[in-house]
Parts: structure tokens; C-alpha cells; sequence
């Protein structure tokens, strides 16, 4: 009779979490309760222990979708990244930018190199320390983005599409520089970046030195805009010129 009066209230406790949607606790209540009773933990520890394992599954979930949401091209951490490849690029410098400071003050991070260099990897760590403290994060190529808000153009959603952008609170975009941009592509991308001018933070890599963005913005004058917008505040990084990717995949070669 008992065993089946605790089956019932059980079942009873577990409809409840589902009705106020804490499944987590639903699922670990019994196995909690018989560590509580065996470690002789008070009532108020049993109850902290139920809500910390809900939060700590729902900062879990949260992540996922910010990560998710980012569209990042490959899961590359900062942990992952290799300093001793790159000693131009200052460690200590990039964690400090990872605890996510210059996003509340607004401030872009400029990665200038060559290919290679590990650009595209400290953007997307850089991202993914973003979704881990649950900001709202985009990845993308500037020419993807370029595609997307012609497109938009083309259906008269580029308001719409605009104001979605606007919500992130970090946009990286990579490979600035690598595709010449016409006219409304450039004017596109100017308008995305002023957007954020001061109200939202922005990651931006390059293969070009500032004195040669004409050459992808052939229109003086907005280059001087965008440049203007870009390092205002910026902070300026820059990876090198040597290949470190180029010089692994030889130093391979060599060993076999």
C-alpha cells in the first residue's frame, strides 16, 4: 500500500513539473531525494539541488540555441587555437576579448592577414564565446550577407531583413575584401555596419591592409565611410602574412 500511495504521488509530482515546464526536475527528483536521505540533507538543500540541475539544463539549452542560431561554419574554440603557430597574435590579448567586454561597450574587432593565419578561427571562437554567455551571435561571409539583402531587395524585404540583423548582438563578417562588391552590394554592406555604429558590436576579417579596400569599394567615398565606421574605436588585430595552415600541411608532407 505504500509503495503504491509513493508510486502516485510520483506520478502526481512529475505532472506538475510537466505543467510548469521543469522537466529536469521531474526527472531527477527520486534519484535526488535518495541522495538527500542518504547524505542526510535538509529539505531546503534537497529543493536547491532540484533547482540548480533545472537551471544549469536550461543555460544548457539556451547555449545550444545561440549556437545554433550563429550559423558558424565549423566549431573552432579559442581553446583549440594554436598561439605558439601565430606569436605575432597576443593570447592574453584574445581572451581578454572573449569575456565579451567590448560587446557591452559596442566596439568592433578588426583580423587583418593573409590566408591562413587564423582569421576565420579566432572569429568564430571569438562567436562561440558570445553564445556562451547567451548574447545573440550571426556568422557570415560579407558576400553572403551582400546575396541575402539583394535578394531581399529584389522582394521588397529589405526593411524587414534589416531589422532582423539589427537584433544581434554581435555580427562577424568574414572574408571582407576577398569578392570586389558592386555598387548596391557595397552601399548594402555600408549600411549594415553604420547600423551598428556605437549600438552593437562587430567582428570583421580581411585579407586587405585599409589603403586597399577601393579595390573591393570602388567607391571612394563610402570606402572612406565604411573604414571610418569599421576602426572607429576598433580593436585592431592583426595576424601576419605567413600561412600557418600552408606550413602545417608541408611539415606533414615532410614527416611521411
Amino acid at each position: 500500500m505504500k509503495n503504491q500511495t509513493e508510486s502516485l504521488e510520483h506520478a502526481s509530482v512529475r505532472q506538475y513539473c510537466k505543467a510548469v515546464r521543469v522537466p529536469t526536475i521531474g526527472a531527477n527528483l527520486l534519484s535526488l531525494a535518495e541522495q538527500a536521505v542518504k547524505e542526510n540533507h535538509s529539505h531546503i538543500r534537497y529543493l536547491e539541488a532540484l533547482l540548480a540541475i533545472e537551471c544549469e539544463e536550461r543555460d544548457r539549452h539556451a547555449i545550444g540555441n545561440r549556437i545554433r542560431d550563429a550559423q558558424l561554419p565549423r566549431m573552432k574554440t579559442l581553446e583549440e587555437f594554436d598561439f605558439a603557430q601565430a606569436p605575432q597574435i597576443q593570447a592574453a590579448r584574445i581572451r581578454e576579448l572573449a569575456e565579451g567586454g567590448y560587446i557591452e561597450r559596442s566596439e568592433p574587432i578588426v583580423l587583418i592577414g593573409e590566408c591562413g593565419t587564423g582569421k576565420s578561427h579566432l572569429a568564430t571562437g571569438l562567436c562561440l564565446a558570445a553564445c556562451r554567455q547567451k548574447r545573440r551571435v550571426r556568422f557570415t561571409t560579407a558576400a553572403a550577407l551582400v546575396n541575402e539583402l539583394v535578394e531581399a531587395k529584389q522582394n521588397n524585404q529589405v526593411r524587414r531583413l534589416m531589422s532582423r540583423w539589427q537584433k544581434y548582438e554581435l555580427i562577424a563578417l568574414d572574408e571582407v575584401g576577398y569578392v570586389p562588391l558592386a555598387d548596391i552590394g557595397a552601399e548594402f554592406l555600408f549600411q549594415v555596419i553604420s547600423d551598428r555604429a556605437e549600438r552593437a558590436a562587430l567582428i570583421v576579417t580581411t585579407n586587405l591592409p585599409f589603403s586597399e579596400w577601393t579595390t573591393v569599394f570602388p567607391n571612394p567615398r563610402l570606402c572612406k565611410a565604411l573604414l571610418d565606421r569599421i576602426t572607429d574605436r576598433a580593436h585592431i588585430i592583426e595576424t601576419g602574412t605567413e600561412s600557418f595552415r600552408f606550413r602545417r600541411t608541408m611539415e606533414k608532407r615532410k614527416k611521411h
